[in-house]
């Protein structure tokens, strides 16, 4: 009896061990989490989010009713949350906060969410518009660059980070994946966020902005290996040394600040959908290629990406929002 006893307290033994082996061998460094955005994951989400079907996603239209059904159904299938209710993922907004359109219609923001395992209440904000201007003369603008590839981009950082979740080592902080509409009419879906913020915007860590990283400006032709970087600096030194700190760590691309100059007559620093974060102090960073021939064109086409580069910029902005989501000490608005 004794003998069996012994024999079944080592099998019970060596299947606690194996099982204990099974979970250590999940845990993944931060880099191998970033490497699951690949260029043909996002090759293979564009090419449908910038197909014809989708009608150029202008703001109220049914194709941006298609594209938002397509991220929703994006995040219910990872299993990443709504921070509004189970299974509703739009934050609705009314036709009549569109005041330049002429047909003002109904449109919403799509949202996800990661809750943080340690400091829950301060939030990351990751955002891309997914708007683009519709269809003209019969000609569908689908929008590939423009702001396609931030948004699916952003679909590979979020599912990154579920994996983490799923292996046990999910961000410290909390992070809200924020897919905006209207931006191509002025920036509305943004503003209302700021204006109606699903978390205060005193807890809002910082807001990384993805608008066009698929392609290469003509100007730096020579030397691709780049993304242009825009107000860094600009309310928080900290925000800054970190994003330095990653981009030496973990990746090769050159941080251009060209258009970070308060000078350049492109104001781009002005226009797009960090700037409604910024101007309520909230620190920010936008990730940007560059215009190019088919900027607001239907030339801009998924044909056109430069999937690898694409790939590495979605990397960087995940690594960067990675360490803000789990250094100790939070960053601020330091240059207020």
């Amino acid at each position: 009896m004794m003998k069996l006893f012994l024999i079944s307290s080592l099998a019970l033994l060596a299947v606690a061990c194996n099982s204990t082996k099974s979970t250590e061998s999940k845990k993944m460094t931060q880099a191998e989490y970033a490497s699951t955005i690949t260029a043909d994951d996002l090759k293979e989400h564009l090419y449908i989010f910038a197909d014809d079907k989708m009608q150029g996603r202008m703001t109220g239209t049914q194709g941006q009713k298609l594209a938002a059904e397509y991220l929703r159904n994006f995040y219910m299938d990872q299993g990443i949350t709504s921070p509004i209710e189970p299974n509703n993922y739009y934050q609705n907004i009314p036709a009549e906060y569109f005041s330049r359109m002429k047909e003002p219609a109904p449109s919403e923001n799509v949202v996800a969410f990661i809750k943080g395992s340690e400091k829950p209440d301060e939030v990351i904000v990751l955002s891309a518009h997914y708007d683009h201007v519709g269809v003209e003369n019969g000609e569908v603008f689908n929008g590939a660059d423009d702001d396609g590839s931030g948004t699916v981009s952003m679909l590979e950082m979020a599912e990154a980070f579920q994996q983490a979740v799923k292996n046990g080592q999910g961000p410290k902080r909390s992070i809200l994946f924020l897919h905006v509409t209207g931006e191509e009419i002025g920036l509305y879906g943004s503003r209302y966020y700021t204006e109606n913020p699903l978390f205060p915007l005193e807890n809002t860590v910082a807001n990384l902005n993805t608008d066009m990283i698929g392609r290469i400006d003509p100007d730096k032709k020579d030397n691709p290996n780049y993304i242009y970087l825009i107000g860094s600096d600009k309310l928080s030194q900290g925000l800054h040394d970190l994003s330095e700190q990653v981009a030496a760590q973990y990746s090769d691309l050159e941080l251009d600040y060209t258009y970070n100059d308060e000078n350049d007559p492109n104001r781009f620093y002005y226009r797009s959908d960090h700037f409604n974060f910024a101007k309520n102090n909230v620190p920010i960073i936008f990730y940007f290629n560059g215009t190019h021939e088919d900027y607001h064109q239907p030339t801009d086409t998924p044909d056109k990406i430069e999937y690898e580069l694409m790939a590495k910029r979605a990397q960087l902005i995940f690594h960067t929002a990675w360490q803000l989501a789990n250094q100790e000490e939070r960053i601020t608005a330091d240059k207020l």
